[in-house]
């Protein structure tokens, strides 16, 4: 799939916050961008890209268990070095975690939803932020889903699943804002 290259200032360029919380979010992130790279991990706020995956076909979308916050969560994560543009992040993590062959934007290649989380510290990195753009990707092959690993299943879930099976009140956000394109 080909899709023009954005950057993070294309992105919210185009993204309307529909809070306050997003708009002061979004905020951070311009600052964040402007005073240099803000992909690098080492940053204690960075940005990360991430995707719902829908089936259009069903009004399904897919949620994948994260092991270290004991949690159903969106696909994605960081940048690898050289990458730039959070969309093609938000795809190659999204086909790297799910092995969907044929993920594409959907209903366009817009962000859905900007988020800053709090990520708490680990084994191997103190605390810090993700300034999460969230898109959202289609499939016309669900059945093709398959986790990168055995830690990592995947769910199918209804939106309505998804609300109860979510405990991070930000992924029911992102959810809640993309149930309506899976409903007409």
């Amino acid at each position: 799939m080909s899709t023009t290259h954005q950057t993070v200032l294309d992105v919210l360029a185009r993204h309307r916050p529909r809070t306050a919380a997003e708009a002061a979010d979004t905020e951070r992130v311009r600052a964040l961008v402007a005073a240099g790279d803000p992909w690098p991990r080492s940053n204690p706020l960075h940005v990360t890209a991430s995707a719902l995956i829908v089936h259009p076909g069903s009004g399904r979308v897919l949620l994948r268990w994260h092991r270290q916050h004991q949690s159903w969560l969106l696909v994605g994560g960081h940048a690898d070095p050289g990458e730039d543009d959070p969309l093609a992040i938000a795809l190659r993590e999204g086909q790297e975690e799910t092995g969907l062959p044929d993920l594409v934007p959907w209903p366009d290649a817009d962000v859905r939803h900007l988020v800053i989380v709090p990520v708490p510290a680990g084994p191997r990195e103190p605390a810090h932020e993700h300034a999460d753009l969230r898109f959202v990707l289609a499939t016309e092959k669900p059945e093709a889903a398959r986790p990168e690993n055995p830690g990592a299943p995947l769910r199918w879930l209804t939106p309505r699943e998804a609300h109860e099976a979510v405990t991070k009140t930000n992924i029911r956000d992102t959810i809640s804002r993309v149930e309506p394109l899976l409903t007409h």
